[in-house]
């Protein structure tokens, strides 16, 4: 199945696209929201703008998607392959948005918001959440390495059980909701 299959299905009622392979497809734009796509290689595909909320991605392979501006509120993205993905400005938000165990390993999520989301586990090496909306988030476990949360409001944050090497938080609000003005903090203390 190509993009323009996919996209032809959806609007004629049809949600289950399970383990396809749509690598470097162009969704840009496309309403997909509430389409199953778990296990779906998405391999550089260009979702910019796309409605995303409520599909499940979970074990997606998105690594070098470009997710900008899209809209994945209450989506399941647990275990996906985000890696060096463009995710800046996405709405990542919702009661149920999961992103646990997912790798985010250099991924782009500057100004993106993540407001309520489960990160718990989830590998974010040279992340840059630069701007980001990280408020009430749960990264319980999370491995943070060179991960940059400049200016990010991580107010009401979970961050027991972090594993932390050389991060940044200049001008970040951390989770006592005060701002942290150190640069390449050493610990989350």
């Amino acid at each position: 199945m190509n993009d323009r299959e996919l996209l032809a299905q959806y609007v004629a009622g049809e949600r289950e696209f399970v383990r396809l392979k749509l690598a470097y497809a162009n969704l840009a734009g496309a309403d997909l929201a509430g389409a199953n796509l778990s296990g779906t290689s998405l391999f550089s595909a260009r979702l910019a703008g796309a409605n995303l909320a409520g599909c499940n991605l979970s074990q997606a392979n998105l690594t070098g998607a470009d997710l900008r501006e899209a809209n994945l509120t209450n989506a399941d993205l647990c275990e996906a392959s985000l890696i060096g993905a463009n995710l800046a400005g996405a709405i990542l938000n919702g009661h149920s948005i999961c992103l646990r165990g997912a790798s985010l390993a250099w991924a782009n999520l500057r100004g993106a918001n993540l407001r309520g989301a489960d990160l718990s586990g989830a590998k974010l090496i040279g992340a840059d959440l630069s701007g980001a909306n990280l408020q009430g988030v749960n990264l319980t476990g999370a491995e943070l390495v060179a991960t940059r949360f400049v200016n990010a409001d991580l107010t009401g944050a979970n961050l027991s059980q972090v594993k932390q090497i050389a991060c940044e938080f200049d001008g970040a609000i951390m989770p006592d909701g005060k701002p942290r003005q150190v640069a390449h903090a050493a610990s989350l203390a």
